[in-house]
């Protein structure tokens, strides 16, 4: 899941990450990326900080508290870059931190790392999964 209230910063993570053989659904502020992600059950969830309304870091604190939904990784793809908001985000439970522009080798190594199987959107077809 990609959450994001900048249309196009939507769209860029979803092609890069669709391009790489995941399925993903967006939300465009935290209030929607929580309806939909206990719809969904997303696999791992990158999300803005800052965003009007429930903000990534009160969407992630919320996440952690859901019983289903608290394991679910969480990276923040944010414009800040300093190290007050990285630590204010992995106090609020996020697994991962990356800033914009985003550096999508980083952004690769980290869904490595957080999914170590991968299913994909063919292996959803398939039944198999990528190790």
């Amino acid at each position: 899941m990609v959450v994001d209230d900048t249309p196009d910063n939507l769209v860029l993570l979803s092609l890069h990450l669709q391009q790489s053989g995941f399925r993903v659904i967006t939300a465009s502020n935290g209030e929607e990326a929580l309806k939909i992600a206990e719809i969904s059950s997303p696999d791992l969830i990158l999300i803005d900080i800052a965003m009007p309304g429930l903000d990534g870091l009160g969407a992630t604190r919320r996440l952690r508290e859901h019983p289903v939904l608290r394991l679910v990784p969480v990276v923040a793809v944010t414009a800040f870059s300093t190290d007050g908001f990285r630590r204010a985000a992995y106090d609020a439970g996020l697994d991962g931190y990356l800033t914009k522009p985003v550096d999508f080798e980083r952004l690769n190594e980290l869904v490595r790392r957080l999914l170590p199987v991968r299913r994909t959107a063919k292996d959803a077809d398939t039944g198999e999964l990528d190790e």
